[in-house]
């Protein structure tokens, strides 16, 4: 019974999480990007840092190291990573993004490896990181003589974002606290939120009246902050103990699909065969990379199913 618990939380944060670029786009129609994603993340890390003070006895930081990781995740998975998703999905499908971001574990791999010149990638591992970033180049279809085409621009952005977020994962991973993740995760929401709010006082964002009051606008603002953020984040640590790293990178493969479909469903957004494509190779990337751990991993699941 655990293992279909398991199975069945993983499919529903992988709903959850692919549906939130559908709802990005749907909430981009009525707010300014930057202003969007530091309202999410208002609501997001106050309920986030609610639960933490009920959860964890040490809910609030203290000394450099616990601050600096909470200064990293603000800037690098929360500031930077929503900022130029946000922008860049104003010009892009919501499969399209999803599909971008799932390179986030490839990157995040590159990242280490780079940032540890000891531990570097073999050859295989090297392949798949430039398989998966062909996949992106696939995506994004640039033109050369046009390389600043609104489409290419706001997938290059989304790519940044993968790359925010892939370079913050590998960032925190350095440095040595005994922070609990809730506590982490409630406080480095909060600090993105005001960087960005920051950002969007400094672009001179403007927000409609009519946009508080208009249904879409609102649903997509709340199921981004409690059910993407609030509950998706839950039910991750959840997982993440349950899984691990590896397992629970899959998510990202999974969501995309969820995303295209939700987004033909409500948005009508087509996916073409080239993005398909880009999908496959950015997939192909992940396993190429994460070979070794996916073996041991499955492994790890084949014994334990025989055992059972």
């Amino acid at each position: 019974m655990s293992r279909y618990r398991t199975l069945g939380l993983f499919l529903a944060l992988a709903a959850i999480w692919g549906s939130a670029f559908v709802a990005i786009s749907a909430g981009l129609a009525h707010f300014p990007p930057v202003l969007f994603a530091a309202l999410r993340y208002d609501i997001a890390g106050l309920g986030m840092l609610v639960y933490a003070a009920y959860a964890v006895d040490h809910w609030r930081p203290s000394g450099h190291d616990e601050w600096a990781i909470v200064a990293v995740g603000a800037v690098f998975l929360i500031g930077a990573y929503h900022t130029f998703l946000f922008v860049g999905q104003q010009n892009t499908t919501a499969a399209a993004a999803a599909i971008l971001v799932s390179l986030s574990p490839v990157l995040t791999t590159g990242f280490a490896r780079l940032l540890a010149p000891s531990d570097a990638l073999s050859v295989v591992g090297i392949v798949g990181v430039l398989v998966g970033l062909v996949g992106v180049g696939v995506i994004a279809q640039p033109d050369p003589s046009n390389l600043l085409a609104t489409d290419v621009v706001a997938k290059i952005l989304v790519f940044c974002a993968a790359a925010s977020f892939a370079l913050g994962s590998v960032l925190t991973r350095r440095i040595d606290t005994s922070l609990p993740i809730e506590t982490m995760e409630a406080w480095s929401m909060l600090g993105g939120a005001v960087l960005m709010h920051l950002v969007s006082l400094a672009l001179g964002e403007p927000i409609e009246p009519a946009t508080w009051t208009h249904p879409e606008a609102i649903g997509a603002l709340a199921y981004l902050a409690i059910a993407a953020s609030a509950i998706g984040f839950l039910l991750y640590f959840d997982l993440l103990d349950r899984l691990g790293a590896v397992e629970i990178n899959m998510v990202s493969y999974v969501a995309p699909v969820v995303a295209a479909v939700v987004g033909w469903l409500y948005l009508g957004e087509v996916v073409d065969a080239t993005t398909l494509v880009g999908f496959g190779l950015i997939a192909a990337g992940f396993v190429l990379v994460k070979r070794q751990a996916l073996r041991e991993e499955f492994g790890y699941v084949r014994r334990h199913h025989l055992e059972d």
